[in-house]
């Protein structure tokens, strides 16, 4: 349980690296104000519509009696938006890590460097960076996508379905953020996606613990914006602490 509080402590000197280089924070916004807008026309979108959903999805419901038919209806439209919002939280990570490639690399690195020790650097040109991390952020929110629906279909169970699945999905939307975030730094080392997961998963709770309160922290307004760099900080700390730089492979071309 003592990798928990480590990957919550991650989080935090993360913020904290943001905050006393002021300079990297400011260049940092610029990503997440823009993904913000959009995501936030999104999930507006989504409110507006999530009810109109779950009435088509469940026509079976149609002649039930009150109150059985409004709890139903009411769990179902609580749980697309959560759904909606643990997808928003991936997404918005996997676009924001996108738009700013070039400035997170540089900022992975800064940390690395204000750290002492080696400080790896990729070989690849800009245009083949962001094909991999294109890449590999698809494989990861297909893989989010399938988790996605199977916590759907289980909201269904009543109770169940409206208390206990949620609670799951904020841990599989941090778990896998924590995979985005990281895969900055582990790029810049030559870890292939592959070796990136089963480097995780060595250290589960770790990455729950710098993933899960995250994520919670996603869900007010604005606050992604201004933690995405220390976050990036946080995640190069973590990596740091994951990988032994004698047994990095090469940078893959």
């Amino acid at each position: 349980m003592s990798d928990l509080g480590a990957g919550f402590g991650y989080l935090m000197k993360g913020q904290r690296w943001a905050v006393q280089n002021g300079r990297w924070l400011g260049f940092g916004l610029l990503p997440g104000l823009i993904t913000l807008v959009i995501y936030a026309g999104a999930l507006i979108g989504l409110g507006h519509g999530a009810d109109d959903f779950v009435a088509w999805a469940t026509p079976f419901a149609d002649a039930w009696s009150s109150p059985w038919q409004g709890l139903l209806r009411t769990g179902l439209t609580a749980l697309v938006f959560v759904l909606g919002l643990f997808l928003a939280v991936i997404t918005f990570t996997a676009v924001t890590l996108l738009l700013g490639q070039p400035f997170y690399d540089s900022l992975s690195e800064e940390v690395d460097r204000s750290e002492g020790g080696e400080v790896p650097e990729s070989e690849l040109p800009l245009w083949r960076e962001l094909l991999v991390s294109a890449r590999d952020s698809v494989r990861i929110l297909l893989r989010v996508a399938l988790y996605g629906i199977a916590l759907f279909a289980c909201g269904f169970i009543p109770v169940v379905g409206q208390t206990v699945v949620p609670a799951i999905g904020f841990c599989v939307s941090g778990y896998f953020l924590a995979q985005e975030l990281t895969g900055v730094a582990l790029q810049r080392r030559g870890f292939a996606l592959k070796e990136r997961l089963g480097l995780l998963r060595t250290r589960r709770l770790l990455v729950l613990g710098f993933g899960v309160p995250l994520t919670l922290s996603f869900l007010v307004p604005f606050v992604a914006v201004f933690l995405m760099p220390g976050a990036v900080a946080g995640a190069t700390l973590l990596v740091r602490d994951l990988v032994d730089p004698a047994t990095e492979p090469a940078p893959a071309h």
